[in-house]
């Protein structure tokens, strides 16, 4: 593309430190599914002036994951053009740690885990409803009185109300988990 709008400078920032210093010759590549395609990208920099590959880490490359996320997604029917993209960045970001209240006091796998622990539904349930609890109930495992949702992965995410999950939050923010990080790592020490 950037060859077709007469682009000869070019800085190409990538996350894999691996296939930029292979680009750049200075690792050897060793996977054979690779190497036409590092040989090709070599020699379409043979017809820039200047080309320059920097490394960013993948964590300070989320604005980029999420561009070729939305990429992916879009089906545009005209392929020599797509509409661009206006995107701002806000200075300051902002971290949210408000949770519902529920709404009858109960927590919101309350059913989920009557269901788990008794067999039983809400008394007014439909039989649609109860055919969704049922089908939930497949992805939680219940321990005694503490309630575990599975992930694909197979690991157990532990189930808390919105009382418990506040308290979480704010004891993570304090630091008490441990040093305050990224997002996504962050999230991942939550769950």
């Amino acid at each position: 593309m950037a060859i077709d709008l007469n682009v000869y400078e070019l800085l190409v920032i990538g996350d894999s430190d691996l296939l930029i210093h292979q680009v750049q010759g200075e690792w050897a590549v060793k996977n054979l599914k690779i190497i036409r395609y590092v040989q090709y990208v070599k020699n379409l920099c043979k017809r820039s002036r200047k080309i320059e590959f920097r490394h960013t880490p993948r964590i300070q490359n989320e604005l980029a994951d999420a561009l070729a996320t939305i990429a992916s997604m879009i089906k545009h029917p005209d392929t020599d053009y797509i509409d661009p993209l206006d995107i701002e960045l806000k200075e300051h970001r902002v971290h949210c740690s408000h949770v519902e209240s529920e709404q009858d006091g109960l927590p919101w796998y309350f059913d989920i885990k009557r269901y788990l622990e008794s067999g039983t539904y809400p008394e007014d349930a439909t039989s649609n409803q109860k055919k969704s609890i049922r089908c939930m109930a497949l992805n939680f495992f219940l321990n005694g009185k503490v309630l575990y949702m599975r992930t694909p992965d197979l690991s157990l995410l532990r189930c808390v109300g919105a009382a418990e999950a506040v308290r979480l939050i704010e004891q993570i923010h304090a630091g008490v988990c441990g040093t305050h990080m990224n997002g996504l790592t962050f999230t991942r020490k939550i769950l």
